[in-house]
């Protein structure tokens, strides 16, 4: 959901580059500047720097930001190490931990006017989905071969061309449902955050509906990642 001035969208004006007013460009450039990716490099830019600042060099003994990113680092290996086991955890640790901080930084920037949320675009919520079905499946025939088709014939033989087209079905409907989940959940803080702004005001009217998507953010970023996970760990398990 864009606000009526997006901060990045003055600056694009200030340079000369071209500022979409509609949902798509109609030029490669236009394409480029659309919200959607100017923020999302806007989220990619805090995630380089601001660990780099906080951190600094490491220490023996910690400082505050090498301390919280030590808890960070930890907590999310120690959760998918629940899930995965170690050793595969370790193999998918970049990919989700990279997805769960860029969706949570990208969630929360569109709590500040005049910023937007890249993930309230189904464009970036449908590429992270792709890039977690691609996954799951490479890592399903990575470890059964083509024996990975018995996790779609179901346990029951007889049943097994019935459960099969019902599998490749539900399969395909993960794209639809852990893309349009984060996308719908986010638009709607989005919007209803604009309502009350233009309603209530920029002071405490909106204030519960900022704590409230404080906890949607987070809550958004860790089902995206749980599930994503879920997939990766019963595509590696043997099929029953």
């Amino acid at each position: 959901m864009e606000h009526p001035i997006l901060f990045i969208s003055l600056i694009l004006d200030t340079l000369g580059l071209p500022v979409p007013h509609g949902p798509v460009g109609n030029t490669l450039l236009e394409k480029l500047c659309e919200p959607y990716m100017t923020y999302t490099w806007l989220v990619m830019a805090f995630l380089i720097i601001v660990p780099k600042m906080t951190m600094g060099r490491l220490e023996l003994i910690p400082g505050s930001g090498q301390n919280f990113w030590e808890v960070m680092i930890g907590g999310m290996m120690d959760f998918f190490a629940e899930n995965l086991g170690e050793k595969r955890a370790k193999m998918l640790y970049p990919m989700m931990a990279t997805f769960f901080l860029y969706i949570v930084i990208g969630n929360m920037i569109g709590l500040i006017p005049g910023f937007m949320s890249p993930t309230s675009s189904l464009n970036i919520t449908l590429a992270m989905t792709i890039m977690v079905w691609i996954t799951h499946h490479v890592l399903g025939f990575r470890y059964h071969g083509i024996k990975y088709y018995k996790h779609f014939m179901g346990p029951v033989p007889v049943m097994a061309p019935f459960m099969f087209v019902l599998e490749v079905i539900s399969n395909f409907a993960r794209l639809l449902s852990l893309s349009m989940r984060l996308f719908g959940n986010i638009l709607a803080k989005e919007i209803l955050l604009a309502v009350l702004f233009m309603l209530a005001g920029a002071y405490f009217a909106p204030l519960p509906i900022l704590c409230l998507g404080v906890l949607v953010s987070l809550i958004q970023a860790v089902v995206f990642v749980l599930l994503s996970v879920l997939y990766c760990a019963s595509a590696m398990e043997d099929a029953h």
